[in-house]
């Protein structure tokens, strides 16, 4: 057998992609301590936080209005499944952190999914989960965002657009309710 045929077989890692923007950053450079430059490797059975103490925090973030932690991310293994997920904590008693379209208060807690914008503040991070193998560890790859994440990205609309083509979210009458009209008035 040659080493090629003995080598192991490689494992491929989960990697959670994060895109950073806050309005303010060219300015106050709040996201200078994060590592935009390469893929960060982080144990499985530790926690990522992300906040301002840089002495209980791995991803630091420069800002007074951000709590000492401002949300953590735990890697796990779902149940009877060889599947890998990411379960994010709000531990900010002062801000509500928005995953998708769900607002979690302190200590609420749920799945990441695979692709959503996480929003605290002014803060916005587009999260994405790349799927992998590995059981010991996953990676985290961090990336600047120049843009909104919510502008960058064009997220699917949540309402169905009607057949005529024209979204009654474009006119001003949203949320009224329809009247009805008698086919001989004007």
């Amino acid at each position: 057998m040659t080493s090629f045929e003995e080598a192991g077989t490689e494992e491929t890692v989960t990697c959670l992609h994060m895109t950073f923007y806050h309005p303010c950053q060219k300015d106050k450079m709040m996201f200078r301590c994060l590592n935009f430059r390469k893929r960060e490797q982080v144990r499985a059975d530790e926690m990522a936080k992300f906040g301002r103490d840089s002495n209980v925090c791995h991803y630091n973030l420069m800002d007074t209005r951000v709590s000492r932690i401002q949300f953590s991310l735990q890697f796990y293994r779902k149940l009877n499944s060889s599947e890998f997920g990411f379960e994010i904590k709000n531990m900010s008693k002062r801000t509500k952190l928005i995953v998708g379209q769900t607002e979690l208060g302190y200590l609420n807690k749920i799945d990441l999914p695979l692709k959503c914008i996480i929003c605290f503040g002014d803060y916005q991070i587009l999260a994405e989960i790349q799927e992998g193998e590995s059981m010991d560890y996953f990676e985290t790859h961090l990336h600047l965002s120049e843009v909104p994440v919510l502008q960058e990205r064009c997220l699917p609309s949540l309402q169905p657009i009607p057949e005529n083509g024209i979204s009654s979210s474009w006119f001003p009458s949203q949320g009224k309710s329809p009247m009805e009209i008698d086919e001989n008035e004007s």
